[in-house]
Order: C-alpha cells, then sequence, then structure tokens
C-alpha cells in the first residue's frame, strides 16, 4: 500500500493541485484516483496560465471560441469549466457516497475582484449557475471584501472554497463568514448543506522568512502556523455554535492545506505532506509531491488536535524578529497580488493565441 492509501485510511482527503486538458484526455486524472487515492482537485489563475502558455492542447478550442467572437474572461471561464465539468463527472461518485463532503473541484472568480465584494458576489453566482455541477466549489479569498462575499455565496446556496488563508486568525474570519451564512439559510427555511473548504496555504510562510531566521528554524514556521490552524478548527468543530448548526444539518467546512509542495531544495519533497496528515482535512498537492509520497512518503503520525508544539516553536520565530499577524496580511495581500498576475497573464496569452490563430482575414474581437 503506497503513502496516499495510508493517508485516506487516516481521514485525509487527497487532491491534486492541477487541472489541465491533457491530464483528462490522457486518462492521468483518472489513474490518480484508482492509484494514489485522489478525491478531488484544485485550479487556480497560475495554474491555468501555464496550461495555455505551455502546451498546444487548448489551440483548437481557443481558435474556435475567437471565431464564434469570443473573448478575455468569458472565453477563458468556458475553456476552463469545460475541463472542470469533465473533471466533476469523474469526481462525482466520490462526491455522492461521501454525502458530499469529498469530490469537488474548484474554480476561482477572478483575482481582480479579491476587494470587490459586490463583484464577486455576482461572479460567484453567474459562474456556479454556469458550470451546472453540484461538486464544484467557487473559490473566494478570505480578504476583508471575500468575507463578505463568502457570507452571501453561502447564503445564496453557492458552494465555496475560500482560498488565500495563511493564519488562524484569517481561517476563523472565514469560518464565521460561512456560519453566518449558513445561520441565516436556517432562518430562511432554506436547506443548511451548502459545501465549503477553507484553504490555508503552508510553503510560502517559510519562503518569505527563509533568509531571516536561524538555520535551526529553517522550514518549520509553515507547519507550526497549520499547526496553530488545526487547533482552531477541533476548537471550533466542538464548539456549542458549531454544534448547533450540525445538529440542525449543516455540513462541516473543512480545513484544506494549500500549497504544500517544498520549495526548498535541501528539504525533503515530501514535508509538508508527512507533517500536516490529520483526520478531516484535505490536503491537496501538485503532481510532482502527489506522486513523490506515494514512491517514498511516510505516514507516522497524525497532528495533533491540541496543535503539538506550534506555540513553543512560534515563539522561536517570535524571538528571531517575525511578527506571525502582521506577515499572514502581507502573504494574502502578495498572494492576491500574485493572481492577479497570473490573471493578467493568462488573458494576455488567450488574446495573443486567438489573433495567432485566427485564419487568414478573420477579424477577432479584443477583449473588453
Amino acid at each position: 500500500m503506497n503513502a496516499n492509501l495510508r493517508l485516506h485510511e487516516l481521514g485525509q482527503s487527497l487532491w491534486l493541485d492541477n487541472i489541465t486538458r491533457e491530464l483528462l484526455d490522457s486518462g492521468t486524472l483518472r489513474r490518480y484516483l484508482q492509484d494514489f487515492a485522489v478525491t478531488g482537485l484544485t485550479s487556480n489563475p497560475t495554474i491555468f496560465d501555464q496550461a495555455l502558455r505551455n502546451t498546444t492542447v487548448y489551440d483548437a478550442a481557443i481558435r474556435d471560441k475567437a471565431a464564434q467572437g469570443k473573448a478575455g474572461e468569458a472565453l477563458f471561464f468556458e475553456l476552463a469549466l469545460e475541463d472542470l465539468r469533465r473533471a466533476a463527472d469523474l469526481f462525482r461518485p466520490i462526491y455522492a457516497s461521501s454525502a458530499g463532503m469529498d469530490g469537488w473541484v474548484s474554480l476561482e472568480v477572478s483575482p481582480l475582484l479579491a476587494h470587490d465584494a459586490a463583484g464577486t458576489i455576482r461572479a460567484a453566482a453567474h459562474l456556479h449557475a454556469l458550470a451546472q455541477r453540484a461538486n464544484l466549489f467557487i473559490k473566494i479569498p478570505g480578504t476583508q471584501a471575500g468575507l463578505g462575499a463568502i457570507e452571501e455565496s453561502i447564503f445564496a446556496g453557492v458552494p465555496v472554497n475560500v482560498t488565500l488563508l495563511f493564519s488562524h486568525e484569517q481561517y476563523l474570519a472565514a469560518a464565521a463568514a460561512y456560519m453566518r451564512g449558513i445561520e441565516r439559510r436556517l432562518g430562511a427555511g432554506l436547506d443548511p448543506r451548502v459545501g465549503s473548504v477553507a484553504s490555508i496555504f503552508i510553503s510560502r510562510w517559510d519562503v518569505a522568512v527563509k533568509d531571516r531566521v536561524p538555520a535551526a528554524l529553517s522550514n518549520r514556521l509553515g507547519i507550526a502556523v497549520a499547526r496553530r490552524a488545526y487547533r482552531a478548527y477541533r476548537e471550533l468543530l466542538d464548539s456549542p455554535a458549531w454544534r448547533k448548526l450540525a445538529a440542525a444539518g449543516a455540513m462541516q467546512q473543512r480545513l484544506l492545506w494549500a500549497s504544500t509542495g517544498t520549495k526548498d531544495p535541501r528539504a525533503a519533497d515530501t514535508l509538508y505532506v508527512e507533517a500536516l496528515a490529520a483526520p478531516q482535512t484535505i490536503n491537496t498537492m501538485p503532481e510532482k509531491t502527489l506522486q513523490a509520497f506515494a514512491d517514498h512518503g511516510v505516514v507516522s503520525t497524525s497532528m495533533a488536535p491540541d496543535g503539538g508544539d506550534a506555540e513553543p516553536i512560534l515563539s522561536h520565530f517570535a524571538q528571531a524578529g517575525i511578527d506571525a499577524a502582521a506577515l499572514a496580511s502581507q502573504l494574502q495581500r502578495e498572494g492576491a497580488e500574485s493572481f492577479s498576475k497570473s490573471w493578467n497573464d493568462l488573458l494576455a496569452v488567450i488574446a495573443s493565441k486567438s489573433i495567432a490563430l485566427a485564419p487568414a482575414g478573420a477579424k477577432v474581437q479584443a477583449p473588453s
């Protein structure tokens, strides 16, 4: 039994942090379900930018859609949803057998809306309706504006993957927004079963401080932050407020570990996966990490519900001059900016390919 299957038996869901048409067409994604216990996947603007930029798999579809007068975001979302619908259908049996707790795929709203609550609410509703798949999350960032959009979207029955969370404070704010949306649904006599996950990014913490802390603290901050967040998560699930919602039929908003590929070439390529083994959570991994863990990963212990050694380690970082709260805000801001850049790059690739692939003499609509 490979280590991925052992993680699955522990009670952790393994999702792939990637989606491309080639993965679908080649049968590779189906093989990951069968061999590596993959039960869902996530996507983001960077993933789609790389897929469109570095392959020709989408060229025919871009040419055909551009010939129909489609451009910019509208063209991109058609491409993305064609892939994600296929993936959602592949995971649909898992979604059904887990009563909606697993088997999800994710599509992100435009990152340019990260600080626009009203725009995010409209986009989330539109994309959810366009997708026509019950097991497709709409990704909304956990920014200040995003929190309001999360509550409203949950109230409207739109499943939400809260993205760009970097701390237990940010996680708890997102969880509170989710719970407010559920409470409002109950008050309105609506079904409280609306899916959601809360995604905490891990490896970016260690990248941010790699030149600022002693060697003994190298690659330890992200894991400590995760352990602190896991404690907050388990305490929330045991709280009277959540127990009341669960008794009324609400679904648990699961904690998801994101950015779990090792960035430091000196560290083990399975570092974060091994450290983040925990029941009732999800780990979404890049392909290389998924394959590496199946090959030589080790499942030895499960994360302690009380956070284990998180607080002493975080104290060491504070003594080294790292302000975790300030850094969490910085990382969220930089993450939103990075996704916005990838989004603009993605639209530029679509525009350039639309022109390059157009038949001679054809007019291509400029993106609005």
